[in-house]
């Protein structure tokens, strides 16, 4: 297999513990809250919430290590985060202990968004870089798909089952931290640190040792064009924070990480038994998983724009079937079927795309800074809705929240038919280029 391809897919296992430690508290959700005696303010906000708090600082501050220490090292201090925090998650006595450590784990879910991308999109190949990049994505989505699945097998272990749920993700965290150790530095992160030995050392193992030249010289003339007060947020960047912005914004208004969290819950409120509900879950996990693989398979063929298309039209109609089966209390397999089509919806389309396209619009010395502000855009509201689901459905009922999205998604259409470019095939130096300008 190419080295390359290896590669991506190391780096990209962070996101296999992003997934499954975004998704692993949905099955302790109702048992931590009867444990603690929590209300649904506090259970919302702090025992589940607190690990989303983790991951907006995570992202907010993760564009340091990632720029100073490197993308490689910061991916193995990630693996060391959700190590403790999965051991730490499962031996806590009380609800402050555990939200401490899952604030740990949250930090991780939060620099893996930064660091993993940006390894893989300066590792990959033009013509391929969609498709690596968006290995994340799909190491995501089989990580909530194993979590799911892990919560399954784990829900008769005893009254203390949710000790097992949270603790298991310690094993697949130290062994992808002993993988990351066996991957190269980033080429154009030693470039930029004006180590060009190694660099070359790593482009010659790469079978890009011509291109060494040329990406020197555009990595040179973007450093030099880049004053000392340069910022993401200086006037020429206009163009690429928007964009950023703008997509992780709408990522999260989707709903998705509200339901991701709260999947079993929101199968309940539709009727289904706690098993059943539990089952569902997996049916969703897997639904993903195919959709990303088909996300994967064509976004450096159809493009990220059209894949961004196709995942809003199916956000309106999944959605807005959604509301429509809580207002008319339909019970039974309509709302996990019309769960599966907008989880489908996400799969293909803002899935594949978000980390990929965020990864590609910043200039190679902002590119970590960039990603920083993309990822700490998504994780506030990534924070900030899931926190808040609990309150809503026990006040203005699930199929006004649904509702809410559906309409959300329609802008999402408009953004993506006015605002955004597409990037695919095209090499970064140039769409650094061709957006400053914009």
């Amino acid at each position: 297999m190419n080295k390359i391809v290896v590669w991506s897919l190391i780096a990209s296992l962070a996101g296999f513990l992003f997934g499954f430690d975004t998704v692993v508290i949905s099955g302790a959700d109702k048992k931590l809250q009867e444990l603690w005696n929590s209300s649904d303010a506090f259970h919302g906000t702090v025992v589940m919430g607190m690990a989303l708090w983790g991951t907006v600082f995570g992202a907010i501050f993760g564009g340091i290590p990632a720029n100073k220490i490197g993308r490689k090292n910061t991916l193995i201090w990630i693996g060391v985060l959700f190590f403790f925090s999965a051991i730490g998650s499962a031996l806590a006595n009380d609800p402050i202990v555990f939200a401490i450590f899952r604030f740990v784990g949250g930090l991780g879910v939060g620099a893996s968004t930064i660091a993993a991308p940006a390894y893989i999109s300066e590792i990959a190949p033009a013509k391929d870089r969609g498709k690596l990049v968006a290995f994340y994505q799909f190491n995501i989505v089989l990580g909530i798909l194993i979590a799911f699945l892990s919560n399954y097998l784990l829900r008769n272990t005893g009254e203390n089952s949710w000790r097992w749920m949270m603790g298991v993700q310690a094993i697949p965290s130290l062994i992808y931290t002993l993988f990351i150790f066996t991957i190269p530095k980033s080429p154009r992160w030693l470039m930029s640190k004006s180590r060009f030995a190694e660099a070359k050392k790593v482009l010659d193992s790469m079978g890009q040792l011509a291109d060494f030249e040329a990406i020197k010289r555009e990595i040179e003339q973007d450093n030099t064009s880049a004053v000392t007060n340069d910022t993401i947020f200086s006037k020429k960047y206009r163009s690429p924070l928007l964009l950023a912005f703008l997509i992780a914004f709408f990522n999260q208004l989707s709903g998705i990480n509200a339901f991701l969290y709260y999947s079993p819950r929101i199968f309940q409120e539709a009727g289904l038994g706690e098993s059943t509900a539990l089952l569902s879950s997996i049916g969703i996990g897997a639904v993903n998983l195919v959709f990303t693989l088909i996300g994967v398979f064509l976004i450096d063929r159809l493009g990220r724009k059209i894949l961004m298309y196709i995942g809003s039209i199916g956000y309106i109609i999944s959605l807005s079937l959604v509301a429509i089966a809580f207002f008319f209390h339909w019970q039974g397999l309509a709302v996990p079927l019309f769960l599966f089509l907008f989880i489908a919806s996400h799969a293909i389309g803002q899935g594949a795309v978000i980390w990929v396209f965020i990864s590609e619009i910043f200039p190679n010395h902002l590119r970590a800074s960039g990603q920083a502000f993309g990822s700490t855009t998504h994780w506030i509201l990534a924070a900030i809705i899931p926190s808040m689901i609990p309150f809503l459905f026990a006040t203005i009922g699930p199929g006004v929240v649904f509702l809410v999205f559906a309409i959300m998604m329609v802008f999402q259409l408009l953004f993506v038919f006015v605002l955004m470019p597409e990037t695919k095939g095209i090499s970064l130096e140039e769409l650094s280029e061709q957006l400053t300008k914009r």
